[in-house]
């Protein structure tokens, strides 16, 4: 019977032991003790009196936190570290929470709460670990409580069938009793019956009894863990105090980023007002200094005359002299010949008397005049300063401010918040800059919208229009938009002619690609414009921000083809119908926000539609104030297409399609958005005046040049510039070590840097360095940068290549070359583009090769002089027109900056190649004064920018001539 009970139990443990908690955890209460089959029943004797008084101790001496060991035996709840509450209390919250500091002390305090929050998070993982350790504590001491319970039912079992063998063992005596000759044999039996019966009653009592008050002790150490848990209960509680008390430092930190973010604006402003300051003073000491001298002159004009007093007090003396040298004239003639003396000195002292009243009446003099001077130059001052405070345009806010502002005003108006001429007459002000506006703005900080849209309906009253007011509807623009050199030309030529007085916006589509850390203040506006789309309207968004101090607004199409949607710019299969929708939704949003541009500059084929849409579609509607402007950056794409596509954004194909207007000059059942784009617009430009002549030959117009022909009296070719606060070798943030043309060490420790980076060899200094920075493209002239890298090694120089191609076959061999070359001492070849690499590459070159085919413009060659690096290059395009042959005796010597081929093979590179190298060896110092030379040339968007103004204006002056809005 015992041994099925035993069975029957250990059955039942077994099946309770591979039972699971739903919650993931083992349960606490007495009434479910079972545990995993993996535990051994057996393991561990909790009966041991050592054992128990190692868990009690360990149960009653709580770990500090270097102490915790997450695996040990002996550990248990009180081990859980409790935070102190000390050690978040609010004195030790940074005090920069709640008052203000400088910028500094901002800083620290940022500090403070990062380290704060990082000690929290450390804290908390120690709980939760040690919270786990305690729990395996209570399953262990669960498993123990379920061992001894089953070992006292065991124990029961055997007690009860012990006494079942005593009730036998009577009954069996009393039967025997009566029987007198078996009395003898019964008393033995009695005797051999009863003494292991009592023995082994007496054991199984001892051991029951050890057994009961083993599970007593058990079950109280349990009760002791439970009370633990609820210590461990309550630090999870601290845990969600520590965790909100996290929230609100992550707050706190903020609540200081913003406020450096203002402070820093604030330093800005202080630093204007800094230098202003500083001009005053200097005037005012300047003044100082001429009160000072006018203030000595006087002094020794005092003197003087003090000196002439005592002149006036000895001729006196002489007079009374004189007067007694009279009264002996007729006794001596000694007296005769002392009157002689006397009169001579007499003349002498008036002489000198009156030179001295000359000079002091022209000391008196210079002093009022002085005196005056003052007078006048604090007068003017007064006058500059006040007229400055009315009259002249606020010019110590960033162009950020300004953009911002304007971003602010459309958005009103496409709100319907203001009506189309109070948003011209608020935007007319901006543009000016107007210090009322400025002030309005400030005075509207703390106010709501409808405060501040009474405060700048205002402002309303007088405005005037100053410059031109110009958009850019492009697919590109630098620095959050970038593919090639379009994009750098929208901003560099929208902020020059920014700053030179002219209203300038940029319309782009909003990719999902954009550098969009690069956008301030981009936000979405609460309107929608609708535009035209293969027979229907579609909605699109309008977002606006501002990319470098330019006001930009971005459209999102609703459309179901998520055209801007695609992970790239361009290279879709479909990009003749997504830059048409984007063309037409851009002049459509003109049209909505009441804008009335003087030119609309449109470039490359990708918005090239604009100008047939504005003609045909939005000058009947009433966006008429504007000339068109077209750039072509580069007439090897022109976005050819079927005629039949050109309908999807409304244009009519049937008067389209014709040779004088958009068809192909090769096709005629396709169109030519290029072309369409040169027929339309007012000003047709490309970005170099020798590319401009190319372009009218049939072999560098790609079939455009008889159009070009046509139209060649409003085509022209502008070079482009470079943006040299973003380039500019003495305070590029990329650069090891800054350096200018008055100090070259910077660009030798560049060199030296580089090398070291790309593990080239050091051990010839003065070994030439040959820097390239390209796509690899046939444009470019592949197989002669190919050339150029064995000729260079064969000279006895080095050469770094930066740039890849989306020319499979190109890549390829490119990558065998690097591979071949990748331990190589002299050659680097890095496929990929890195902005902050290729910035060392233009500081540590000491020559550039571009060995283009035909180069539109090229900007390498201006950032490579910009940084000191002599430019090789072929004669063609842009590069002819920036880079002249030191040996070339026709152009002028102080215009002499590099190295130039003509033909484009072998030849040439090498020729170009030796003379360069010779050059840099035989004449050192004539090479340093070539690398000064070029440094100081001037490669800015200033220049380029007064051309496009004039072009601007001439065609605007020929609109209002011919009677045109």
């Amino acid at each position: 019977m015992a041994m099925k009970l035993s069975t029957l139990f250990l059955s039942q443990g077994l099946i309770g032991l591979n039972s699971k908690p739903s919650n993931g955890r083992l349960p606490l209460s007495s009434s479910y003790r079972f545990f995993p089959a993996s535990c051994k029943m057996r393991q561990r004797n909790l009966s041991s009196p050592h054992k128990r008084q190692q868990l009690k101790k360990a149960s009653h001496e709580p770990l500090t936190n270097g102490d915790f060991d997450p695996d040990s035996d002996s550990a248990s709840t009180a081990s859980v570290p409790i935070l102190n509450q000390e050690s978040m209390s609010k004195d030790e919250v940074p005090n920069s929470i709640t008052t203000k500091h400088d910028d500094a002390k901002d800083l620290s305090d940022i500090l403070l709460l990062n380290q704060a929050r990082v000690r929290a998070l450390e804290d908390l993982e120690k709980i939760l670990a040690e919270k786990e350790s305690l729990q395996g504590e209570i399953n262990t001491l669960e498993i123990r409580l379920a061992e001894t319970d089953a070992r006292i039912k065991v124990a029961t079992q055997e007690k009860i069938h012990v006494e079942l063998l005593g009730d036998q063992l009577q009954q069996l005596r009393k039967e025997l009793a009566p029987k007198d000759s078996g009395e003898s044999q019964n008393n033995q039996l009695n005797e051999q019956v009863s003494l292991p019966h009592e023995s082994g009653m007496t054991n199984l009592t001892m051991e029951l009894d050890s057994l009961r008050s083993e599970n007593l002790s058990l079950k109280n150490d349990i009760e002791k863990l439970k009370q633990e848990l609820c210590h461990v209960k309550s630090t999870d509680e601290r845990v969600i105090v520590l965790e909100d008390e996290r929230a609100y430092l992550e707050s706190a930190l903020k609540d200081l980023e913003s406020k450096l973010s203002v402070s820093q604006e604030d330093v800005s402003k202080l630093s204007t007002l800094k230098v202003e300051y500083k001009n005053l003073v200097e005037k005012v000491e300047n003044l100082q200094v001429l009160l000072d001298k006018a203030t000595k002159q006087a002094d020794q004009a005092i003197t003087v005359l003090q000196q002439n007093q005592e002149l006036r007090k000895k001729v006196d003396k002489l007079e009374e002299s004189l007067e007694e040298a009279n009264v002996y004239k007729l006794s001596s003639e000694k007296m005769q010949q002392y009157n002689d003396l006397m009169q001579q000195k007499i003349k002498l002292m008036e002489d000198r008397l009156q030179r001295s009243d000359e000079e002091i009446h022209s000391y008196v003099q210079l002093y009022q005049e002085s005196v005056q001077e003052f007078q006048d130059t604090l007068n003017s001052l007064k006058e500059e300063s006040k007229k400055r405070a009315l009259d002249e345009p606020v010019d110590d806010m960033p162009w950020e401010f300004w953009s911002r502002l304007l971003l602010m005003i459309d958005g009103w108006l496409l709100e319907k918040k203001i009506s189309t001429n109070d948003a011209k007459l608020l935007r007319e002000m901006v543009w000016k800059r107007d210090g009322r506006i400025c002030n309005a703005y400030m005075a509207c900080k703390e106010k709501n919208e409808r405060e501040a849209l009474a405060t700048f309906l205002r402002l309303t009253s007088s405005p005037t229009s100053p410059g031109l007011h110009v958009i850019h509807i492009a697919a590109e623009m630098a620095p959050v938009a970038k593919v090639g050199g379009l994009g750098d030309v929208v901003t560099g030529l929208s902020k020059s002619l920014q700053k030179r007085g002219h209203l300038v916006e940029i319309v782009l589509p909003k990719y999902d690609c954009m550098q969009y850390d690069q956008i301030r203040n981009l936000r979405v506006l609460d309107t929608v414009v609708e535009s035209y789309f293969d027979g229907q309207l579609y909605k699109d968004k309008v977002w606006v921000g501002t990319v470098e101090g330019l006001p930009v607004y971005f459209i999102e199409p609703l459309h179901p083809d998520k055209f801007f949607w695609r992970g790239q710019f361009y290279g879709e299969h479909d990009d003749f119908k997504r830059f048409s929708f984007f063309s037409r939704a851009a002049l459509e949003l003109l049209l909505q926000a009441g804008k009335k541009p003087d030119i609309i500059h449109c470039h490359d084929w990708q918005t090239a539609f604009v100008a047939p849409l504005y003609w045909d579609l939005y000058a009947p509607k009433g966006l008429n104030s504007a000339r068109i402007c077209f750039t072509c950056h580069n007439f090897e794409y022109q976005g050819i297409a079927p005629a039949s596509e050109l309908a999807s954004c409304g244009l009519d194909v049937d008067q389209l399609n014709r040779p004088d207007r958009m068809q192909d000059n090769s096709a005629h059942d396709r169109v030519n958005p290029i072309k369409g784009a040169v027929v339309f617009s007012n000003i047709v430009t490309t970005v170099s005046p020798t590319y401009a002549q190319e372009v009218r030959t049939a072999e560098g117009g790609r079939g455009l040049h008889s159009t070009l022909n046509f139209h060649s009296k409003k085509f022209a070719g502008i070079l482009n510039g470079i943006d040299t606060d973003a380039w500019n070798p003495a305070t590029d943030d990329f650069l090891k070590v800054q350096y200018s043309a008055n100090d070259l060490q910077g660009k030798a420790e560049n060199k030296a840097a580089l090398r070291r980076m790309l593990r080239l060899s050091s051990a010839d200094v003065g070994k030439p360095l040959v820097g390239s920075i390209t796509r690899l493209v046939p444009q470019k002239g592949v197989h002669l940068i190919r050339h150029a890298i064995y000729r260079t090694l064969e000279l006895g120089g080095q050469f770094v290549l930066l740039g890849s191609s989306p020319v499979p076959h190109i890549q390829r061999e490119f990558e065998g070359i690097a591979s071949q070359f990748q331990n190589h001492d002299d050659i680097r070849l890095i496929l990929k583009y890195d902005e902050s690499l290729s910035h060392s590459i233009y500081s540590a070159s000491d020559m550039f090769i571009i060995p283009s085919i035909f180069e539109p413009c090229g900007l390498t060659q201006m950032i490579a002089m910009r940084y000191g690096s002599v430019p090789i290059a072929r004669k063609t395009g842009g590069l002819h027109d920036s880079v002249f042959d030191v040996d070339d005796d026709t152009v002028p010597l102080r215009f002499r900056n590099g190295f130039t081929f003509l033909t484009p093979d072998e030849q040439g590179v090498n020729n170009a190649l030796e003379r360069a190298f010779n050059y840099y060896r035989n004449n050192p110092e004539s090479w340093q004064q070539l690398v000064q030379s070029v440094m100081n040339l001037d490669f800015s968007w200033d220049s380029s920018a007064s051309q496009y103004e004039e072009l601007y204006s001439k065609a605007v002056a020929r609109a209002k001539a011919a009677g045109h809005p």
